[in-house]
Protein backbone atom coordinates (compact mmCIF):
# COMPACT_ATOMS: atom_id res chain seq x y z
CA UNK A 1 0.00 0.00 0.00
CA UNK A 2 1.02 3.31 -0.99
CA UNK A 3 0.92 6.79 1.20
CA UNK A 4 -1.65 8.72 -0.37
CA UNK A 5 0.34 11.93 -0.47
CA UNK A 6 2.00 10.28 -3.45
CA UNK A 7 -0.02 11.75 -5.97
CA UNK A 8 -1.84 13.85 -4.06
CA UNK A 9 -1.86 17.57 -4.50
CA UNK A 10 -3.81 18.59 -2.04
CA UNK A 11 -1.99 16.97 1.14
CA UNK A 12 -3.36 14.74 3.48
CA UNK A 13 -4.38 17.27 6.30
CA UNK A 14 -5.58 16.60 10.15
CA UNK A 15 -6.92 13.75 11.64
CA UNK A 16 -10.64 14.12 11.13
CA UNK A 17 -11.51 13.94 14.77
CA UNK A 18 -14.73 16.38 14.62
CA UNK A 19 -17.19 13.75 12.39
CA UNK A 20 -14.68 10.45 13.40
CA UNK A 21 -18.01 8.73 14.89
CA UNK A 22 -19.72 8.78 11.10
CA UNK A 23 -17.12 6.79 9.48
CA UNK A 24 -15.10 3.20 10.22
CA UNK A 25 -11.85 3.83 9.95
CA UNK A 26 -9.59 6.58 10.06
CA UNK A 27 -10.25 9.74 7.84
CA UNK A 28 -8.14 12.98 7.21
CA UNK A 29 -9.43 16.35 6.76
CA UNK A 30 -7.63 19.14 5.02
CA UNK A 31 -9.94 22.68 4.62
CA UNK A 32 -9.48 24.18 1.31
CA UNK A 33 -11.99 26.65 0.79
CA UNK A 34 -14.99 28.35 3.40
CA UNK A 35 -15.81 31.47 1.52
CA UNK A 36 -18.93 30.87 -0.89
CA UNK A 37 -18.22 27.53 -1.50
CA UNK A 38 -16.46 25.36 1.53
CA UNK A 39 -14.58 22.87 -0.30
CA UNK A 40 -12.88 19.99 1.90
CA UNK A 41 -10.10 17.44 0.51
CA UNK A 42 -10.80 14.09 2.51
CA UNK A 43 -8.13 11.46 2.57
CA UNK A 44 -9.24 8.01 3.79
CA UNK A 45 -7.06 4.90 4.63
CA UNK A 46 -7.85 1.56 3.14
CA UNK A 47 -10.78 0.35 4.71
CA UNK A 48 -12.47 3.57 5.86
CA UNK A 49 -15.95 4.55 4.76
CA UNK A 50 -18.33 7.29 6.12
CA UNK A 51 -21.68 6.02 7.43
CA UNK A 52 -24.71 6.51 4.83
CA UNK A 53 -25.91 9.82 5.21
CA UNK A 54 -28.14 12.39 3.80
CA UNK A 55 -27.13 15.95 3.09
CA UNK A 56 -30.77 18.03 3.73
CA UNK A 57 -31.64 21.04 2.36
CA UNK A 58 -35.18 23.36 1.52
CA UNK A 59 -33.75 24.49 -1.84
CA UNK A 60 -30.32 23.29 -3.82
CA UNK A 61 -27.63 22.05 -1.82
CA UNK A 62 -26.12 18.10 -1.92
CA UNK A 63 -22.11 17.56 -2.35
CA UNK A 64 -20.15 17.39 -5.21
CA UNK A 65 -16.78 14.97 -5.00
CA UNK A 66 -13.87 15.41 -7.38
CA UNK A 67 -11.69 12.17 -7.10
CA UNK A 68 -8.05 13.20 -6.93
CA UNK A 69 -5.85 10.10 -6.07
CA UNK A 70 -6.16 6.44 -4.78
CA UNK A 71 -9.39 4.23 -5.40
CA UNK A 72 -12.83 4.26 -3.70
CA UNK A 73 -16.29 3.86 -3.88
CA UNK A 74 -19.53 5.24 -3.74
CA UNK A 75 -22.93 3.45 -3.29
CA UNK A 76 -26.51 5.20 -3.23
CA UNK A 77 -29.27 3.12 -1.17
CA UNK A 78 -30.50 0.60 -2.97
CA UNK A 79 -28.09 0.61 -5.94
CA UNK A 80 -25.03 -1.07 -6.85
CA UNK A 81 -21.95 1.14 -5.65
CA UNK A 82 -20.07 2.85 -7.89
CA UNK A 83 -15.59 2.05 -8.23
CA UNK A 84 -14.12 5.63 -8.03
CA UNK A 85 -10.53 6.78 -9.50
CA UNK A 86 -8.44 9.91 -10.18
CA UNK A 87 -10.49 12.14 -12.27
CA UNK A 88 -14.52 10.51 -11.22
CA UNK A 89 -16.83 13.35 -10.57
CA UNK A 90 -20.01 12.37 -8.65
CA UNK A 91 -22.82 15.08 -8.12
CA UNK A 92 -24.64 13.74 -5.16
CA UNK A 93 -28.46 15.95 -4.90
CA UNK A 94 -29.81 16.71 -1.42
CA UNK A 95 -32.11 14.12 -0.22
CA UNK A 96 -30.17 11.04 -1.57
CA UNK A 97 -28.78 8.29 0.85
CA UNK A 98 -25.25 7.30 0.48
CA UNK A 99 -22.12 6.61 1.46
CA UNK A 100 -18.17 6.79 0.11
CA UNK A 101 -15.02 5.85 0.86
CA UNK A 102 -11.68 3.84 0.36
CA UNK A 103 -11.21 0.23 -0.96
CA UNK A 104 -10.35 -2.02 1.25
CA UNK A 105 -6.45 -2.36 0.09
CA UNK A 106 -5.62 1.12 -0.59
CA UNK A 107 -5.49 4.93 0.27
CA UNK A 108 -8.17 7.59 -1.09
CA UNK A 109 -8.84 10.84 -1.39
CA UNK A 110 -11.25 13.05 -2.90
CA UNK A 111 -12.28 16.96 -2.93
CA UNK A 112 -15.81 17.51 -1.19
CA UNK A 113 -17.75 20.42 -2.44
CA UNK A 114 -20.57 21.47 -0.82
CA UNK A 115 -23.55 22.85 -2.84
CA UNK A 116 -24.81 26.11 -1.92
CA UNK A 117 -28.54 25.82 -0.90
CA UNK A 118 -30.95 26.66 1.68
CA UNK A 119 -31.36 25.12 5.24
CA UNK A 120 -29.08 22.76 4.81
CA UNK A 121 -28.02 20.20 7.01
CA UNK A 122 -26.11 16.49 6.89
CA UNK A 123 -28.28 13.53 8.53
CA UNK A 124 -25.91 11.24 9.78
CA UNK A 125 -27.26 7.14 9.59
CA UNK A 126 -25.90 3.98 10.26
CA UNK A 127 -22.57 2.18 9.34
CA UNK A 128 -22.15 0.40 5.94
CA UNK A 129 -22.37 -2.95 7.32
CA UNK A 130 -19.12 -5.20 6.84
CA UNK A 131 -20.64 -8.02 4.96
CA UNK A 132 -22.03 -5.15 2.49
CA UNK A 133 -18.66 -3.18 2.13
CA UNK A 134 -16.13 -6.86 2.24
CA UNK A 135 -18.44 -7.62 -0.82
CA UNK A 136 -17.28 -4.87 -2.83
CA UNK A 137 -14.04 -5.93 -5.09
Amino acid sequence: MSDINTGNCFGRGEENTAYAKYFVGQSYLNILNTEGVFIVNVTFEPGCRNNWHIHQASEGGGQILLCTSGRGWYQEWEKPARALKPGDVVHIPAGVKHWHGATKGGWFSHLSVEVPGEDKSNEWLEPVSDDDYNSLD
